[in-house]
C-alpha cells in the first residue's frame, strides 16, 4: 500500500511540476523574444533587427538560476521562433505546426546551455571568448540539424534576413548562408557580452569584436569582385496567377497567350511549378501545340508539369520542350513536408483527415541534375532546374554549378498562401542561392512572387502577387567554370560549429562529473587543478559550484 501511495504522489507532483511551468513569466518572454524573429524576415523585412534581436532571448536564457532551466528557455525561445517564422503552414497542417514547433525547438536547448554555461557571472575573459565562438556554433548546429528535408528543411535561417544587402550576402560566397548566420549570432553575443561584463575592458573588447564581424560582409564585398561575363541573356518568367473555374486548361491558355505575346523575343520562356496540370505523354496534341509555340516564338520553353502517370503515381516535373520534343527533364526531389507528403504517414497520416495536409504522398525524384537548353542564337546554355521548396537547400544548387550550370532557374507555386508572408520569404532566399553559387538566380512563380537576382545576389527583378504578365530579366551569365570558395569547400562552416559545439558539451560533462566527484569528497568544484577551464583561470568557480548546487537542491517543481 505504501508504495502504491508512494507512486500516486510522485505522477501528482509530476503533473503539479509540468501545469507550473507554464506559470513562469520568463519562459513566456523567451517564447515572445522568439517569435518577434520573424519581423527580421519578408513581408516586414526588418533586417537590422536580426543584428540585435536575439539579446533579449539570450539574456533570458543567461539569467536562468540553473542550467536545466537555461536549456528549458531555449526551447521555449526556438518554438517561438519557428512558430511565428511559419505561422503560414497554419491552415494546411493544423495541429502539426504546433507540434513541429514544440520538436524542433528543442533543438535550442543546447543555445540556451551554451549562453548560460559562459556568460552567467561572473564573466571572464575566458568565458567570454569561448562564448564568441560556441554561442553562434551552438544555434548553427539546430540550423543544420533541421536542414535536414526528413525533418523538415531550412526555412528562416537567420542568414535569410539579409537578403536585401549583397554586402552581406558576400560572406554567403566564403561559406554560405551558414556563414552570415554565425556573423549575426556573433554580433548578437558580443552585445550581450558588452552588456552584462563587469569588467571594462571585456566589455570594450566585445564591442570591438562585434564591430569587426559587422564589418567583415562589406569587407569581403569590397575585395571581391564578380566573375567575368560569359554572356548576357533574356529569361522570361510567365505568372499567369490562378485561372479560376477552368482549371488546368485555362492555366495551359494563360502560358501560351503570355508566351505569345510579351515573352516571345526571350532567349529562353520559363513556365511555373504546376503550370502544366496534365501528363504530357498521355497528351500528344496538347505537346504537339507547345512545340509549335517553342517553333514560332523562336525559344525553348521550360514548363512544369504536375499530374499522374500512366500508373497512377504524381510527380511534379520540369520540361525543356522545343520545337522538335522534349530535350530534358527533372523531377521534383525534395517534397514539402506536410504538403507534398506526410512524414512518417503510418502515425501523422490521420492530419491528412483535419487539415490541409497531403491526402496522398508525391513521387520524389532522384536528385539535382543540370539540362542542356539551346537559346535563340543556336548557343548552348547549361541550366540548373529546380522546384519549389528546393530553393531553400544550398547543396542542391551546388550540385547543378558543379555540374556546370551558368544559370540555376526555379518554378514555384505558392497559390496556397497568397495572403500570407510566404512568397515573399520564398522568393528572397534566390539571393542567397546566387551569392552562394556566384550564379543569377532566376525564379517563376505560377501566382508570384516571381524574382531574379545576379551572381552576387542583387536584385534584378519582382514581381508580387498582385501582377499578372511576363517579368523579362537580362541576366549576365559567368563562366561555368567560375567558383565561389564556398562552391569549392562546401559545408566547411557547419562542420567547424559541429565540432566546436561537441567539443565544449565533452569538456561541460567532464566538469559536471569532476564536480559531482567533488561533493562526494567534500571538496570545492574547481579547486583540483586537473580538467580543461573554460575560464581561462585556476581560480576556482565559485558561481558554478553555486549553480551546481542550487540544481542539487531545488525541487523538481520549480525547474519545470
Amino acid at each position: 500500500m505504501g508504495t502504491v501511495a508512494t507512486t500516486k504522489a510522485q505522477q501528482q507532483t509530476k503533473k503539479v511540476t509540468f501545469w507550473r511551468g507554464f506559470r513562469q513569466p520568463a519562459r513566456w518572454a523567451a517564447l515572445l523574444s522568439g517569435a518577434v524573429l520573424v519581423l527580421v524576415f519578408p513581408a516586414p523585412n526588418l533586417e537590422w533587427l536580426a543584428w540585435f534581436g536575439l539579446v533579449p532571448g539570450l539574456a533570458l536564457m543567461r539569467a536562468a538560476p540553473t542550467r536545466r532551466e537555461a536549456a528549458v528557455r531555449g526551447w521555449w525561445f526556438g518554438a517561438g521562433y519557428l512558430l511565428a517564422a511559419m505561422y503560414w503552414l497554419a491552415p494546411n497542417i493544423g495541429p502539426a505546426l504546433l507540434l513541429v514547433a514544440i520538436v524542433l525547438g528543442f533543438l535550442w536547448t543546447a543555445v540556451g546551455v551554451s549562453v548560460w554555461a559562459m556568460l552567467r557571472p561572473p564573466v571572464s575573459w575566458g568565458r567570454a571568448a569561448a562564448a564568441f565562438f560556441l554561442v553562434p556554433s551552438a544555434w548553427l548546429v539546430t540550423e543544420w540539424i533541421r536542414s535536414w528535408q526528413g525533418i523538415g528543411g531550412p526555412w528562416a535561417l537567420l542568414a535569410a534576413s539579409q537578403w536585401q544587402h549583397p554586402v552581406f550576402l558576400a560572406l554567403a560566397a566564403l561559406g554560405g548562408a551558414w556563414l552570415i548566420t554565425m556573423a549575426i549570432v556573433a554580433v548578437n553575443t558580443g552585445i550581450l557580452i558588452a552588456i552584462v561584463a563587469d569588467r571594462l575592458a571585456i566589455r570594450l573588447a566585445a564591442a570591438l569584436a562585434a564591430a569587426a564581424v559587422l564589418f567583415a560582409g562589406p569587407v569581403a564585398f569590397a575585395m571581391t569582385a564578380a566573375a567575368p561575363t560569359d554572356k548576357t541573356i533574356t529569361v522570361a518568367l510567365v505568372q499567369p496567377g490562378l485561372t479560376g473555374p477552368r482549371g488546368p486548361a485555362g492555366t495551359v491558355d494563360a502560358n501560351e497567350r503570355l508566351t505569345a505575346g510579351p515573352a516571345r523575343h526571350a532567349d529562353l520562356i520559363v513556365w511555373a511549378e504546376s503550370s502544366v496540370g496534365y501528363y504530357l505523354a498521355k497528351y500528344p496534341r496538347l505537346l504537339a501545340g507547345i512545340e509549335d509555340l517553342s517553333k514560332s516564338v523562336g525559344a525553348q520553353i521550360l514548363l512544369n508539369q504536375d499530374a499522374r502517370n500512366r500508373v497512377g503515381a504524381q510527380s511534379k516535373q520540369a520540361l525543356l520542350i522545343g520545337p522538335t520534343g522534349i530535350k530534358g527533364s527533372y523531377i521534383k526531389t525534395r517534397l514539402v513536408p506536410f504538403g507534398e507528403y506526410v512524414p512518417f504517414r503510418a502515425v501523422l497520416g490521420w492530419l491528412s483527415k483535419i487539415s490541409k495536409a497531403a491526402a496522398s504522398n508525391i513521387e520524389p525524384g532522384t536528385g539535382a541534375h543540370v539540362l542542356h537548353a539551346t537559346l535563340r542564337d543556336g548557343s548552348a546554355l547549361t541550366i540548373g532546374v529546380l522546384i519549389c521548396f528546393e530553393s531553400a537547400f544550398p547543396d542542391m544548387s551546388q550540385v547543378d554549378t558543379d555540374h556546370g550550370a551558368q544559370l540555376i532557374i526555379y518554378q514555384t507555386s505558392d497559390s496556397t498562401f497568397q495572403q500570407s508572408w510566404a512568397p515573399a520569404q520564398h522568393a528572397s532566399l534566390g539571393a542567397l542561392r546566387a551569392a552562394e553559387t556566384g550564379r543569377p538566380v532566376v525564379q517563376a512563380a505560377l501566382t508570384g512572387d516571381s524574382s531574379a537576382f545576379d551572381d552576387r545576389g542583387r536584385l534584378l527583378a519582382w514581381a508580387g502577387t498582385s501582377y499578372r504578365g511576363v517579368l523579362l530579366v537580362r541576366v549576365s551569365l559567368p563562366p561555368a567554370s567560375a567558383r565561389t570558395l564556398f562552391d569549392r569547400l562546401g559545408d566547411y562552416v557547419p562542420w567547424t560549429a559541429v565540432c566546436i559545439t561537441c567539443i565544449a558539451a565533452l569538456i561541460g560533462i567532464a566538469r559536471m562529473a569532476s564536480g559531482r566527484r567533488s561533493r562526494r569528497l567534500g571538496q570545492v568544484p574547481g579547486s583540483a587543478p586537473t580538467g580543461i577551464l573554460l575560464g581561462g583561470s585556476r581560480e576556482p568557480d565559485r558561481s558554478a559550484a553555486k549553480a551546481d548546487d542550487s540544481e542539487q537542491t531545488t525541487s523538481a517543481g520549480q525547474q519545470d
